[in-house]
């Protein structure tokens, strides 16, 4: 293991459990790092290779050993977020983020099987509509690029009947982006195009201005909240920040970069509704259908708790991740600042 010690003294893997699969996982696992400026988390999917992973890493360190921009505003407004479940119970769960946390903008995952997907769409335009009034809540439909671009303009038309403020990639690849933003008349809002770019470059960003009406920000993937303002500023776009489905300690930097930009639409924040078990006692919630900026620390008991869900196999594999992150370009600006 050739990471510095003063990092792996901070270091402890755990994982979280969700209340229901997102993207396939009922639990989230990863490391928190604790350094001199408070807590990050580094919990990159496993489809994330190391350059990728990488970012994730400086993101955890910036939050672990640097420090985050002034923040604009004291809360973020939230969507909240339904997974790829039934009809009955996204409306199930609809009515609650809206009675419970007050929020008003929901973001519907559509998984490629469209009568699902219309009918998920569907219910939950029909509560929003019967809980608010008619065509007052908000509906973003994410695809993750599951569509082909013929798959894409046919499944779009068809749900563009229950008001949709964006579709989120809908395709993968920047071509197909273009052609389906063409044929639709649902603005296109563009994730993995920006989370998986291998570069970052000037010109890939500005060539997005072409394909999207709006940027969804992650800053874990990015590489930090410094660089998530940097590129909201190369971009030139309306933007949403958003997550990982990362603990409370992740989303707090997520909302530290929302709070460093100007942004009037809902984040995509309001994940922590999904999470069973957190490294907090309660994790975090929309009140009102907004977050505050802040930062947290894992409380000891939580935290012990998410240590003992591993195993050591799986904790060691977290320890190899996170050396193997270390040693990938986008870590290496932090390991002078950590101590090596």
């Amino acid at each position: 293991m050739t990471l510095p010690g003063a990092l792996l003294r901070g270091v402890t893997p755990f994982a979280i459990t969700l209340h229901r699969e997102f993207r396939g996982v009922m639990s989230r696992e990863g490391v928190v790092i604790h350094g001199p400026s408070g807590w990050g988390e580094f919990a990159p999917f496993e489809d994330y290779g190391n350059e990728y992973a990488g970012r994730w890493l400086a993101t955890a360190l910036e939050a672990a050993y640097g420090d985050w921009p002034a923040s604009k505003r004291e809360y973020i407004s939230v969507n909240a977020i339904i997974p790829g479940v039934s009809a009955e119970v996204a409306a199930q769960l609809a009515r609650d983020v809206v009675s419970t946390d007050g929020c008003t903008t929901i973001k519907v995952k559509v998984t490629g099987d469209l009568a699902g997907d219309e009918a998920r769409v569907a219910a939950v335009r029909q509560t929003l509509d019967e809980v608010l009034g008619v065509g007052i809540g908000r509906i973003r439909i994410d695809a993750n690029a599951c569509w082909s671009v013929s798959q894409a303009i046919d499944a779009i038309r068809c749900l563009s009947a229950y008001s949709l403020e964006y579709v989120e990639q809908p395709v993968e690849l920047n071509d197909d982006l273009r052609e389906v933003r063409r044929s639709i008349d649902v603005p296109v809002a563009v994730d993995e195009s920006i989370r998986k770019d291998k570069n970052l470059d000037v010109h890939a960003l500005k060539e997005l201005r072409e394909l999207a009406d709006f940027a969804i920000i992650k800053p874990a993937p990015i590489g930090g909240v410094h660089r998530g303002v940097e590129i909201a500023e190369l971009l030139k776009m309306p933007i949403v920040v958003s997550n990982g489905m990362e603990s409370s300690i992740g989303i707090c930097t997520s909302l530290a970069l929302a709070g460093a930009l100007d942004i009037d639409r809902a984040c995509g924040l309001g994940t922590g509704k999904l999470i069973a078990q957190d490294l907090i006692a309660s994790p975090l919630v929309p009140i009102d259908a907004k977050m505050k900026v802040q930062r947290l620390a894992p409380d000891a008991e939580s935290l012990t708790a998410a240590r003992a869900r591993m195993s050591d196999d799986q904790a060691q594999f977290w320890l190899m991740r996170l050396e193997q992150a270390w040693h990938s370009q986008a870590a290496a600006p932090w390991h002078e600042k950590v101590g090596m």
